[in-house]
Formats: C-alpha cells, sequence, structure tokens
C-alpha cells in the first residue's frame, strides 16, 4: 500500500476509535436502544417537553454513532477502490480513491470536533458579553473591535445575531455590548471565548503615536429553553429602568425603555435596551438572568470552568486568555493552548475556529481526566 494511502488509513481509523472511546461506544449502543424503546411509546407525549427533551436526546445520539459508521464504512470502499487501482495499475482510479480518502478525513475532522460539544447545554444558543476594563476610550475601541470579530465569526459559521444592548463610549468604542449568538452548538463554541482579552497597539487616539496595551472581557452563557427551570425570587431581584442611549438625533430614545435587573444574592447584572418597548425589555432581561443563574450552576458542576472563573476576577495584567499584538509585530496567541498565528487581520475578522478548537479540546482533556 502506498505511503500516502497509509498514512490516510492510520489518521481516519486514529479519528474513528477516538470517537468511539468518546461516545462510550456500548454504553452509548444500550442507551440509544433505550430511547427508542421509549419513543415508541404513545404515553411519551403526554408530557410534550419531556418527549421533547428525549427526542433531542435520541437524535442528537444517533447522528453522532451513525457518523462514525459512516466514516468506517467509507474508508473501508474507498481503501478497496485504491487496492484495486494499484493491482490494475490505473493511476485516475488510484487518484479517484486519494480523493475521496482525503475527503473522508476531513469528515472525521469534523466529527471530532463535533464530538466535543457534549456539554449540558453546549447545543444551546448564547449570549455573549463583552466589556472595555481600565482605559477609557482606548479600550471602549477595543470592546468594539471584539464585538465586531464575533459578530464576524457568528456570521460566517452560519449563525444568526442579535443585539440586545450596546452603549456607545463617549469618544469611540463601546461601554458595554450583548450579542444573542443563535444557532446550533452556539453556546459550545463560545464558552471557550470566556476570558480577557489583551490588545497591544499604537493607539490612534494617541497623538504621540505611543504603544497602548488595553483589556476586554468576553463572557458567555447559554440561552435557557423552556425544558429548563430557574426558580427566580422576585424579591431577590432589582428592577431599574434608564433611557436606552443611541446615535442621537430623531433615532434616541425619549423614554426610560431601558432595563436593568440586578439579582441580589450573586451580584449578577443583566441589561436590554434593543427595543423601544419596556415590556419587551423587560422580558428579555428576565430570560438573560435566568441564563446566567443556569451558566452559574453549570460552572459549580464543572471543574474546568473554575479556573476560566478565576480569570475573570480582574480585566487586566496576568488574567488574560489572549494576546493580539499589532504593533512591533503581529501576533495572537492564545495563553492557555499556546495556539498562534501571525494573521492577525483575519482573527479580528472572525477567523476564530482553529482557537475555539483547541481550548475546547483542552478543557475536554481536562475534564477526562477528572
Amino acid at each position: 500500500m502506498r505511503a500516502d494511502i497509509q498514512n490516510l488509513k492510520t489518521a481516519i481509523e486514529q479519528s474513528a476509535e477516538l470517537l468511539r472511546r468518546r461516545l462510550d461506544w456500548d454504553t452509548a449502543q444500550k442507551r440509544l436502544d433505550e430511547l427508542n424503546a421509549r419513543a415508541e411509546d404513545p404515553s411519551l407525549w403526554d408530557s410534550p417537553q419531556a418527549a421533547q427533551a428525549l427526542m433531542q436526546e435520541r437524535n442528537k445520539l444517533d447522528a453522532a454513532m451513525k457518523a462514525v459508521t459512516e466514516i468506517e464504512s467509507d474508508l473501508a470502499d474507498n481503501l478497496e477502490m485504491a487496492e484495486l487501482a494499484e493491482m490494475e495499475e490505473d493511476e485516475d482510479l488510484f487518484q479517484e480513491a486519494l480523493a475521496a480518502l482525503k475527503s473522508v478525513q476531513e469528515k472525521a475532522g469534523k466529527a471530532e470536533l463535533q464530538a466535543l460539544l457534549s456539554g449540558e447545554a453546549d447545543s444551546n444558543d448564547s449570549y455573549l458579553e463583552i466589556h472595555p476594563g481600565a482605559g477609557g476610550t482606548e479600550a471602549q475601541d477595543w470592546a468594539s473591535i471584539l464585538t465586531r470579530m464575533y459578530s464576524r465569526w457568528a456570521q460566517a459559521s452560519g449563525y444568526k445575531v442579535e443585539v440586545i444592548e450596546e452603549q456607545a463610549g463617549e469618544e469611540a468604542g463601546l461601554k458595554s455590548a450583548t450579542l444573542l449568538i443563535k444557532g446550533e452548538n452556539a453556546y459550545g463554541w463560545l464558552k471557550t471565548e470566556a476570558g480577557v482579552h489583551r490588545l497591544v497597539r499604537i493607539s490612534p487616539f494617541d497623538s504621540s503615536g505611543r504603544r497602548h496595551t488595553s483589556f476586554a472581557s468576553v463572557w458567555a452563557y447559554p440561552l435557557v429553553d423552556d425544558t429548563i427551570e430557574i426558580e427566580i425570587e422576585e424579591k431577590d431581584v432589582r428592577v431599574d429602568t434608564y433611557r436606552a442611549s443611541g446615535a442621537g438625533g430623531q433615532h434616541i430614545n425619549k423614554t426610560d425603555s431601558a432595563i436593568r435587573l440586578t439579582h441580589i444574592p450573586t451580584g449578577i447584572v443583566v441589561q436590554c435596551q434593543n427595543d423601544r418597548s419596556q415590556h419587551k425589555n423587560r422580558a428579555t432581561a428576565w430570560n438573560m438572568l435566568r441564563a446566567r443563574l443556569y451558566e452559574l450552576e453549570l460552572q459549580k458542576r464543572e471543574e474546568a470552568a473554575q479556573a476560566q472563573a478565576e480569570s475573570k476576577t480582574d480585566i487586566g495584567w496576568g488574567h488574560q486568555i489572549r494576546s493580539y499584538v499589532l504593533q512591533p509585530y503581529q501576533m495572537v496567541k492564545d495563553l492557555r493552548t499556546q495556539v498562534e498565528t501571525s494573521d492577525t487581520q483575519g482573527v479580528l475578522d472572525g477567523d476564530l475556529d482553529a482557537f475555539m478548537a483547541a481550548a475546547l479540546s483542552q478543557r475536554v482533556g481536562a475534564n477526562n481526566e477528572d
């Protein structure tokens, strides 16, 4: 067997074996059989929420297992084609088999990444909050750049982006921003971005052309669906209304339609101003608060999130997860995984998949060791 075919065969077999281990294949098969049996019970739909949750689990597990068996089947079929091509010395057929095996390898790589998204809320939509650190206009501009970066990533990934809240800076940038990223596994990917992000550049706001270091924090938490019950006592929540900020002129909001909720026991604060209706903003803010409290509970259960929580204690030196250096050289480096690239513009335009995949893999690996 030629070396290029052998290398592809080995890589695909390793991916398939890894996927089987992550699924715990025998246990997964028993669970799928159980879910299939329960799905056939007509009384299941007496409780629509329970039925929906069961069908979601069944479909996800079934898809994951089918992906592995399809990879193994495609590998066997194309190896057979390659062997036949070698026997008959048919170079065109051999190249066809080689191209097909490369495609199988890509499919296996995507399946590996998908398998990492196995957390309780990974498949949910995600809120994303961005806040500048100390530093005034420079830090606020950095928060604006990050907001654009994540919006670009989401759009390129096929997700829908909604602006829940934005507070403009006095001169430039943003004092805060909250986005809702809608799509399959949005939270699973974005949770890897939570932490402090550091920017080093020549400041466009410094007339002396000096180099500045700025910080901004990113915080992701999953949208809570109706199948998850989060109880909140109204007496534990302070509700404030305020006038939504805007670009001014005819578009400025002249009523106190923006809502801020403060959960007193935890100190969690959420706010919404994306709608002119105070009623709609209030409903969205309550959904955000439920989501934050749910994410807090997930953190308590997930040891890997402890280091993440510690990294958010201060938006400044020593707590960053990633550095973006634009001057005196070009480099983006993740300080957790050591993944780096000199394509700084590509990253700021939303090319984040390599960073997310490495962080997610590291996070899953840490959980498995525990």
